[in-house]
Parts: structure tokens; C-alpha cells; sequence
């Protein structure tokens, strides 16, 4: 029988638990969590408790928010099933989403917070122009947020599917559609105050539930060599590994994925460049630190986030690994999702039905809380820096800034649902991936120039950010991340002229360098006392809830 009819008898003949008891334990996921988030809504009457919960969340409470908000459905799904399929390579994901974000708490978290009220543009324009600074923020804050909307969506379909034993493309499809009106719901429903409580029951869970994972790994296949040495064994006598010409060994060496030619050797540069800088750039993870009172809270939610986060991310070497002692390559790609499967494949091997039901019902929280989150920091950066600052220059009602929110959400999700049905094929790390490369790209040098450059002007803040996000776009689009691939979003077709899969080698350093070129061409924005303002701001916390405009 060759390998890839093999695969497809495995994919008829897989069990993936039972599909009844696995939509029941979700609704009973989606049940409880909207009551909390329609409790949590009713309080929510001005823009600030919209965007920000009203900043009235304890350290402790906006470190496991801050955890729920980083530990996307790609932190689970994605990085196990890339550990289980690539081995050591896989791992990359985890320590980049690790060290990056220690880059972001090391040089921009305090500092931003203490400067800005809302959003990340509010910081972006504090000491410049306003109106194009604001507009341009806005389109990179759009665009990081789509990006990383489209991952959850195809890891939510993936998910789901795995769950009902959909093979059927226009089913996953449909799964996506509903995830999306979940989402938009969640976020109607409950603004910033709802999203938060969902976000902190989520971590909880969700570390819980890999820790609980990892023991039984342990359990079943004893000390780490062991399930070293099961994995080797496993992967080794795979069909996927005979197909490849790879012996079990390979999924312990690096290169397995990127060190095959230079320009995967190049893909891991630029992907490994995305992940340390892109969180530093993320819109909706630094806005969280814009919902606690103070910057000694803000220090204590770091604090537990450090926890979470670190255990979680060294817990998924154990897990892919087992994932690929337990499972095996043949039955994860044969499955409905193909490496997104891997997690609660899994789960269902260490626990059964149950297990799997309810770890994939914490996965599917998880999606939940990312997307409501992502949401809220698009709604709001359309309210705040387009229709407030901009359209209406500085003069709209607060009730006219949570409409415009509102409207938002649904546009966005109802965009996020189509591209993330196109993309329902790719690893959610990998598309996460992109949305961090975007990041770093958009916001991340426009960031550090405003804090840390005294010289730096408009004309730089627009030329760093036109550029990285019009460059770190543009690649993506012509790479063979969407066409020219098997694995692409559009399979059969092939437009791409750009060979890496991830930008950031060039779209951040491009933008980094446009930024001091556009700052030494352009004329002095003459904001001097803004300057000292924004200087003594972001060291001390002073003054943290005056107003910005200008």
C-alpha cells in the first residue's frame, strides 16, 4: 500500500473519541463562560470599562489575564503538533514566543504603560503629530490583529473538526463560521471587564491542563530519555518517516524543518527574528497593561504572567514529544486539522473520551478569550485613534466611541471568519508566526524610537511604519506561504517571487532603517516639552491618567 493511501485509511478508521460527549462538554465551555462575560458586561457603560475594564484589575487578576491573552490556540495546538512532526526545530516556537516575551517586558511594557491611556497609538503620538501618526498605527494595529485572528479561526476549525471527525472542507468551514459568531458575541456581550474574567479562568485551565498532560506522559512512558526513546521509536517506524527517507533519530537533531537548503536556513533566521521582536509589538498583549491602576501592579501582574507563561512553553517540549511517542506522525496528519491535531489526539490517548473533551474544550476557551481580545484592541484603535481623534478630532461621546466598537468587532470577525477558512490548512504556530513578523515590523521600531530616541520625528514614525507594514504585507503575500505550495492558502495557484515563508529578515530591519532615514530627512516636529513630558512619564508613572491629546 504506498503512504499516501495508507494515510487516507488511517484518517477513515481514526478515532478521535466521542463527537456527542465532546460538543456537550463544549457547550457547557461556551455556557458558563458567556454567563460570566454577560455578568461582567452589565457594568460596562463608558469607553473606558469598554477598552481597559475601568484599569481596576489587581496585579494577580491581570497576570493570568495577560497569560490567557499570550497563550493563543498556536501555543498549544500549533507547537505541539510541530514538536510531534519536526522535533527540535518545532521547539523554536516555544522558546521565540518565551524570549520574546521578556524583550517586550525589558524594554516596552512599563514604559508604554505609564505614557498611554487606551491603546498603543495613544503612546505612538504622544510627542508627534497626531492625526497621521494615530491613522498609521491604526492600520498596523488592524493589521496584527487580523493576522492573529485568522490563526485562531483555523485553529478553532481544526480543532472542531477533529472533535466531530469532519474530514469535509465545507463542514471545517462552517465550524469556523460559528467560532466567529461565538467570538463576536463574546465581545458585544462583554467589552474589556468580560473579556478579562474569561482570559483568567482560561490560563488557569489551560496550564492546568498541560501540567496534568505532562504527568501522565510521565506516567505512562516514565523519565524524559524514555519518551525521548519512545518518540525515536515511534516516529522512526512511521510511514511518514519512510516517505521522507528520515530515520527516528531526526526528530531529536535540528534542521528536521529549516536546515535542509539556505533558504530554510534563512526561513529560520527570519522566523526566529518574528518571534523574539514580535510581542514587543503586539497591540492587544500591550494593551493589558493599560487595565491595572497602578505600575506596582503593573509590575505584580508581570510577575504571575513570567510564571505561566515560562512553565507553559517548557511543559510543550513534554507534550509534542509524547504527542509523537503515543500518536505518531501517520495519525496527525491522517487526522481532520493535521498538526493542529496533535494536542487532543493526545489527550485522548493518556485519558480517553473525557480527557479529550475537556482538554479541547479548555483549547477552545482558549481561542475564545484570544479572539475576544484581539477584537477589543481593533474595536478600540478604530474608536479611539480613527473616529475619535481623527473623524470627529478629539469631540465624540463616549457612547459613540463604544458603537463604533462595536461595529468594528463585527467587521473584523466577519473578515477574520473568511480568511481563516482559507487558512484552515496551515499550522496555527506558523500563522501566528506572521502576525508577529507584522509586529515587529509595524510597531515595534516606532515604538523604541518614541521612547528611547529623542531626535526622532513624524516624518520617521511614518516612514518606519508605512514601511514595515506595507513591506512585511507584501511578502507575505507573494511567499509561498499563499501560493506556489502544497501547503499554501491557495494551493493551486503560484504567484510568489519571495522564497522565505516569514518576512521579518527583511521587513524589520527595512523598517528600522526607513525610520532613521525618514527622522534625519524630516523636519523637527518642535515638541520639546511634550518630550520631557513623555520622558518623565514613562520612567515614573507620573501623570498616567492625564489625557494625550494635543
Amino acid at each position: 500500500m504506498a503512504p499516501s493511501t495508507a494515510i487516507l485509511s488511517a484518517a477513515a478508521t481514526s478515532n478521535t473519541g466521542n463527537p456527542l460527549l465532546n460538543i456537550t462538554v463544549f457547550a457547557v465551555f461556551i455556557i458558563v463562560t458567556m454567563a460570566v462575560v454577560m455578568r461582567a458586561g452589565k457594568t460596562t457603560s463608558e469607553a473606558s470599562d469598554f477598552y481597559t475594564g475601568g484599569a481596576k484589575f489587581s496585579g494577580r487578576q491581570n497576570g493570568l489575564a495577560i497569560a490567557g491573552d499570550y497563550l493563543s490556540a498556536a501555543s498549544f495546538l500549533g507547537i505541539v503538533g510541530a514538536v510531534a512532526l519536526t522535533g527540535y526545530d518545532g521547539f523554536l516556537y516555544s522558546i521565540g514566543f518565551f524570549v520574546a516575551w521578556l524583550v517586550a517586558l525589558l524594554l516596552v511594557a512599563e514604559p508604554l504603560r505609564n505614557t498611554g491611556k487606551f491603546t498603543m497609538a495613544d503612546v505612538l503620538s504622544f510627542r508627534l503629530k497626531q492625526r497621521p501618526v494615530r491613522l498609521a498605527a491604526a492600520f498596523g494595529t488592524l493589521a496584527v490583529s487580523l493576522f492573529y485572528l485568522i490563526a485562531q479561526m483555523a485553529g478553532a476549525g481544526s480543532l472542531v473538526a477533529v472533535l466531530l471527525d469532519i474530514h469535509d472542507e465545507k463542514a471545517q468551514a462552517i465550524v469556523v463560521v460559528v467560532v466567529g459568531i461565538i467570538m463576536i458575541a463574546y465581545v458585544l456581550l462583554g467589552g474589556m471587564k468580560g473579556t478579562t474574567y474569561v482570559q483568567m479562568i482560561k490560563a488557569v485551565l489551560l496550564v492546568s491542563g498541560v501540567v496534568i498532560m505532562a504527568v501522565l506522559i510521565f506516567l505512562k512512558l516514565g523519565a524524559l530519555n524514555s519518551i525521548f526513546d519512545a518518540a525515536i521509536a515511534n516516529f522512526g517506524s512511521s510511514e511518514y518517516a519512510a516517505k521522507n527517507g528520515l530515520d527516528g533519530s531526526a526528530i531529536l537533531d535540528p534542521g528536521l524543518k529549516y536546515g535542509k537548503t539556505a533558504t530554510t536556513k534563512l526561513d529560520f533566521l527570519s522566523l526566529g527574528l518574528a518571534l523574539v521582536l514580535g510581542t514587543a509589538g503586539l497591540p492587544h498583549v500591550l494593551m493589558r497593561f493599560y487595565t491595572v491602576p497602578t505600575a506596582k501592579e503593573a509590575r505584580r501582574s508581570v510577575t504571575w504572567a513570567i510564571v505561566l507563561i515560562g512553565s507553559f512553553y517548557l511543559i510543550t517540549l513534554i507534550l509534542g514529544y509524547g504527542a509523537a511517542a503515543l500518536v505518531g506522525p501517520d495519525r496527525i496528519l491522517a487526522a481532520p486539522g493535521g498538526a493542529n491535531s496533535a494536542a487532543p489526539l493526545l489527550a485522548l490517548e493518556l485519558g480517553g473520551s473525557w480527557f479529550m473533551a475537556i482538554i479541547s474544550a479548555v483549547a477552545f476557551a482558549t481561542v475564545l478569550a484570544v479572539v475576544a481580545g484581539l477584537a477589543i484592541t481593533a474595536s478600540a484603535s478604530v474608536a479611539h485613534d480613527i473616529y475619535h481623534s481623527i473623524i470627529r478630532n478629539g469631540q465624540s461621546t463616549e457612547a459613540e466611541q463604544v458603537r463604533v466598537s462595536r461595529i468594528t468587532v463585527v467587521v473584523i470577525g466577519v473578515l477574520s471568519i473568511i480568511l481563516g477558512i482559507l487558512a484552515m490548512s496551515q499550522n496555527v504556530a506558523f500563522l501566528v508566526a506572521l502576525a508577529f513578523a507584522i509586529a515587529a515590523s509595524a510597531n515595534l521600531p516606532t515604538i523604541l524610537y518614541s521612547l528611547y530616541w529623542k531626535k526622532f520625528n513624524t516624518t520617521g514614525a511614518l516612514c518606519s511604519m508605512y514601511t514595515g507594514l506595507g513591506l512585511a504585507l507584501l511578502l507575505i503575500i507573494f511567499s509561498p506561504a499563499v501560493s506556489g505550495d502544497a501547503s499554501s492558502m491557495f494551493p493551486n495557484h503560484d504567484w510568489h517571487f519571495f522564497p522565505l515563508r516569514n518576512p521579518g529578515l527583511v521587513s524589520i530591519p527595512g523598517a528600522f532603517i526607513a525610520g532613521f532615514i525618514g527622522t534625519m530627512i524630516g523636519k523637527p516636529d518642535n515638541f520639546d516639552d511634550l518630550q520631557a513630558e513623555m520622558e518623565v512619564r514613562s520612567l515614573t508613572g507620573v501623570g498616567v491618567e492625564a489625557a494625550v491629546d494635543h
